[in-house]
């Protein structure tokens, strides 16, 4: 029972620092803001009838 004890215990701290690390981005990181364009050509706005 111990190995089954310390297997859990090692999941347990890798999910606790994954979740750790999306916590970190989602306090530190800024989202980069800007306007975008793509152009489409005419073809594939209005396929051939």
């Amino acid at each position: 029972m111990p190995t089954l004890f310390r297997l859990l215990m090692i999941i347990a701290v890798l999910a606790g620092l994954v979740y750790g690390a999306m916590v970190a981005l989602v306090t530190f990181v800024e989202p980069q803001t800007g306007e975008m364009s793509v152009r489409i050509p005419a073809e594939k706005l209005n396929p051939s009838q």
